[in-house]
């Protein structure tokens, strides 16, 4: 089988200079020091692949999956190597070659990326059972008695973990579409995601609140595709395809003038359609003008010149961690700063190294456990000496690992999304208004 690598346009893999700017800023090569954990040592890797001068063996793998994927590197660069192209063809090649795989992998990634994060419905319908266990006390009755003991050592590590699910989801908070009661200047899509959509649908309910307040009408189907995010870091470039050509059909690009994702992680993988589809005739051009629409909900905000509230929602400080593919992926830091300096009653505190990864990394915590720990240690250490008693984070794997490092210490701090925070203060303010 032909490898990606080897067919991908080898001035990409030859732009690094190995110059080194990028091995400060990872994570990885500074918890080893070796040179293969970096990315200038795994883009040898990579171009070793591509020269035919490396098989893509079970070390090769190993390497391209301890890789956190968090860009870091990609904005150090001085060369501006496209290292998420890289990556991403690097792993697709790996789960083509079928290097590593087993029963038990297969099964798994077939359940979850090939079958629930395909269709929503039977995303939703396990969120519901998922909720049914965790409320009904059986999850308690499974933990008590010791049952949980009889799951292979891997679940066993992550049933800890299981995100806790809403009692309901987007589509019941929010209507197709909503308009605002003034006068419309914009027509939007808000694009409600998957775990966003099970774990936080009050942070969507707060984003069309807030987009409805600035004068948005806002379009959100109650049944919406996954954007292809897991499926691209993951090697699945095929599903990644399929899925960006169903959020294309759904959203149709020319009749918004914004589409609004409030998920770092998705907004990186939502803003690179063009790239997957570019040899596409139906979708090319679309995916084109999709990828020049796509908006992190705080970049929009800054954009149109949101209204600053008259309110905050307490008096608090707060401290703001980046979301890694915000950050690097989507090069949106300012913005959602400026929204939390705008709320009244709130001190904003810097967070000592707010652009390392907290170890969340889409599914890194669960694939490489031991160096995810290592990073979320480090990050709650750095948020507990803010001394803050809010963490704003716009993304929700980081909520999630965050909040559990959190609670896990002991800390009484908030984990928090930005956009929740204005929308808090909106209402305040409405409320004081009475």
């Amino acid at each position: 089988m032909a490898s990606t690598l080897q067919a991908l346009d080898y001035s990409i893999i030859q732009q690094c200079m190995h110059c080194g700017m990028c091995l400060p800023t990872c994570p990885t090569y500074d918890e080893t020091t070796h040179e293969r954990n970096s990315p200038r040592g795994r883009i040898a890797l990579m171009r070793a692949v591509a020269d035919r001068e490396l098989a893509v063996t079970e070390g090769f793998a190993d390497e391209m999956s301890y890789c956190l994927g968090c860009l870091a590197c990609q904005t150090a660069c001085p060369a501006g190597v496209n290292y998420a192209e890289l990556l991403e063809t690097a792993r697709s090649d790996i789960e083509r070659s079928r290097v590593g795989s087993n029963t038990a992998r297969s099964f798994w990634r077939a359940l979850s990326l090939g079958y629930f994060f395909m269709h929503p419905r039977a995303l939703r319908a396990a969120g519901r059972l998922l909720r049914f266990y965790q409320r009904s006390g059986l999850e308690s009755l499974v933990r008590r008695t010791g049952l949980v003991k009889l799951l292979p050592a891997s679940l066993r590590r992550l049933e800890p973990q299981t995100p806790r699910m809403a009692p309901a989801f987007s589509n019941a908070l929010i209507a197709s579409q909503e308009r605002p009661q003034g006068d419309a200047r914009h027509r939007v899509a808000l694009l409600t995601g998957c775990v966003q959509d099970l774990v936080f649908p009050d942070v969507n309910r707060d984003t069309a609140d807030v987009l409805l307040a600035n004068g948005c009408v806002v379009d959100t189907p109650s049944e919406q595709p996954c954007c292809g995010s897991l499926h691209a870091h993951n090697g699945e470039r095929e599903l990644a395809r399929t899925l960006a050509r169903r959020m294309i059909d759904l959203f149709p690009p020319d009749r918004y003038d914004a589409i609004i994702t409030n998920a770092g992680g998705c907004g990186s993988h939502l803003r690179h359609y063009f790239p997957l589809l570019s040899d596409d005739e139906l979708y090319a051009a679309r995916a084109h003008e999709w990828d020049r629409k796509v908006r992190d909900i705080h970049e929009w905000l800054v954009a149109i010149d949101y209204r600053r509230p008259g309110a905050g929602p307490v008096t608090a400080s707060v401290t703001y961690h980046d979301s890694c593919h915000l950050a690097h992926g989507q090069k949106v830091t300012g913005q959602p700063r400026t929204v939390l300096r705008a709320l009244p009653g709130v001190s904003v505190v810097d967070l000592p190294e707010s652009a390392w990864c907290c170890g969340s990394a889409g599914i890194y915590n669960i694939t490489q456990p031991e160096q995810s720990e290592k990073l979320l240690e480090r990050k709650v250490k750095n948020v507990l000496g803010t001394g803050a008693s809010i963490v704003a984070t716009a993304n929700p794997g980081c909520q999630l690992q965050i909040q559990r490092g959190l609670t896990r210490a002991g800390a009484q701090v908030e984990v928090r999304a930005p956009v929740s925070l204005l929308a808090q203060a909106y209402r305040t303010e409405q409320a004081h208004s009475r």
